[in-house]
């Protein structure tokens, strides 16, 4: 066997349909693209959702819901990734500065303590929110919650 002699198996391979080519091609007149409507002319492409004609099912179905142009969005931090945090890098203050270096959030994230886990150290914890039970836990042990 050598390169030049190389050729597709038999039947793998298939002539391209030519369309357009006149009556004595066997595909002239419509080119095989039957009569009339949007899909026989050129420069069809369908619409996502195109139903051919019939309401959309996403024009029938009433809108709902509400999307509050106010909303605040925190990302959350647990007492026990702040306790761990705290116990790897032995820290007595941890702020926004120490979870953006240990890629908890990013910079542009606002964020708020939650209280699930258990905090063991007494620490200076800043973040732009806290709920009540975790500030009672930092409180608790002596540390401080500081609102940014």
């Amino acid at each position: 066997m050598e390169l030049h002699t190389l050729k597709p198996a038999q039947g793998s391979t298939h002539a391209r349909k030519r369309v357009g080519r006149g009556q004595g091609s066997g595909r002239g007149g419509t080119s095989t693209r039957g009569h009339k409507g949007a899909k026989q002319r050129s420069g069809y492409k369908k619409k996502i959702g195109f139903e051919g004609g019939q309401m959309p099912l996403q024009r029938r179905l009433p809108k709902f819901g509400f999307k509050n142009i106010n909303r605040v969005e925190y990302k959350a931090i647990n007492l026990s990734t702040i306790q761990a945090l705290a116990e790897a890098k032995n820290l007595e203050k941890v702020g926004l500065e120490e979870l953006i270096g240990a890629g908890f959030i990013s910079k542009k994230q606002l964020v708020k303590v939650l209280a699930q886990g258990e905090l063991k150290l007494k620490l200076e914890v800043s973040a732009h929110a806290f709920s009540k039970k975790a500030e009672e836990a930092i409180q608790a042990l002596g540390g401080t919650a500081v609102v940014l």
